[in-house]
């Protein structure tokens, strides 16, 4: 539906490394290749940085229990006993140990090995963000944090990268373990070349599901990471593969998706086709009628992920990470509370962040592009257009 990109940014990994992923994924680098090493570099460095910004925190807020995370993917809630001397305190059930008032310990059955497939929509709606954050950066930012929580453990990871390029098929990293094969996975991400313009159009994010249903053999936990700005059919896609897999749908939102500020005459582009229109958000009627099409599509896709069978985290570019994954593992914690559809703001965690400024606003719109996906919605915009 709406999809707004900066177009200087749009062109990066022109040496297209994602597209060799089916390869040894232990091979973080390859010596003498400069872009190769500048790229582990690049996602050692993002590890490093996220370890101290958001696990150390994550691990603080969940008291060290990662499991909660991971709830019904292998590693499973089996009983409460009481405290014994040596016992683990961060397994403490704080509740159950206030009503009995006797220490209790949580104890867990991991009866599996998780092995956990990141779907990562790389197209280009993902470049947008209306604050310092970009939804790109985000979705990188959360395959780092659970691609590490996984694989220090010992758990496989794999991923699959979509560029939203017409015809093309999702390039495929095989699912292992290690923080090697870790870095190799953000390598092929920062790699991913761009789809050229010829190939250019609208998202389809059913491409991605279908193709990982052949490549994921073996039951696994599935994060499609993704602002599911897409031609329509994925919806039964999805379904499909949460009939074979542990699905949970990431859904990336930036603040100005929902509501247009009154900025005067401000141009639109779309992110992935290139169409403009220039707008005049101080008409009432069409900022109203801007929201009123974000409200029926945060409806269907509400609909859309409860017909499918899937929960859903929303991930916000203007809030912060490990709040949005705490808030998530409180829901996949409590009894019922994974429920399917389900979607999971972090507002009453995190607070909602200050207004920016007007002019702020301004820069953002003209200097990204956005457009109305789908023909009601350039209709409407057209609708507004100026000579």
């Amino acid at each position: 539906m709406f999809g707004w990109r900066k177009p200087s940014r749009r062109a990066r990994g022109a040496d297209g490394a994602a597209s060799d992923a089916p390869g040894d994924g232990a091979s973080g680098g390859v010596p003498g290749d400069g872009a190769a090493a500048i790229r582990t570099r690049r996602a050692d460095a993002l590890v490093r940085r996220l370890e101290w910004t958001v696990i150390r925190r994550l691990d603080g807020l969940l008291q060290g229990d990662y499991r909660t995370l991971f709830r019904g993917f292998g590693i499973d809630f089996a009983d409460l006993r009481e405290y014994q001397p040596g016992d683990d305190v961060r397994y403490i059930d704080w509740n159950v140990t206030a009503r009995l008032q006797t220490p209790h310990v949580r104890e867990f059955q991991e009866d599996r090995e998780i092995a956990a497939w990141f779907l990562l929509d790389l197209s280009g709606s993902v470049d947008f963000g209306s604050g310092d954050i970009r939804k790109r950066a985000l979705l990188g930012d959360f395959t780092a944090v659970m691609a590490r929580l996984l694989t220090r453990h010992g758990n496989r990871v794999g991923a699959l990268l979509y560029s939203g390029a017409q015809g093309a098929r999702p390039a495929v990293v095989p699912a292992r373990a290690g923080r090697r094969h870790l870095l190799h996975v953000l390598d092929c991400m920062h790699a991913a070349p761009a789809a050229p313009a010829s190939a250019r159009g609208e998202t389809r994010l059913g491409d991605l599901l279908d193709h990982a249903r052949g490549v994921v053999s073996r039951r696994s936990a599935v994060f499609v990471v993704s602002d599911f700005i897409s031609a329509p059919g994925w919806e039964t896609s999805l379904g499909l593969l949460a009939r074979q897999h542990d699905v949970v749908a990431v859904r990336l939102v930036d603040p100005l998706e929902s509501a247009l500020p009154d900025l005067g005459l401000v141009v639109l582009q779309d992110a992935e086709t290139g169409e403009q229109l220039l707008v005049d958000t101080h008409d009432a009627s069409f900022r109203k009628r801007f929201v009123e099409a974000a409200a029926a599509r945060e409806a269907q896709l509400r609909d859309a992920f409860a017909r499918a069978g899937v929960a859903c985290l929303s991930l916000a570019t203007d809030e912060r990470l490990d709040l949005a994954l705490l808030k998530f593992a409180q829901q996949r914690r409590r009894p019922g509370g994974d429920a399917k559809g389900a979607d999971a703001p972090v507002a009453e965690v995190a607070g909602v962040a200050p207004a920016r400024s007007q002019e702020h606003l301004r820069a953002v719109l003209m200097t990204n592009s956005g457009a109305p996906k789908g023909a009601a919605d350039r209709r409407a915009g057209a609708a507004r257009r100026q000579p």
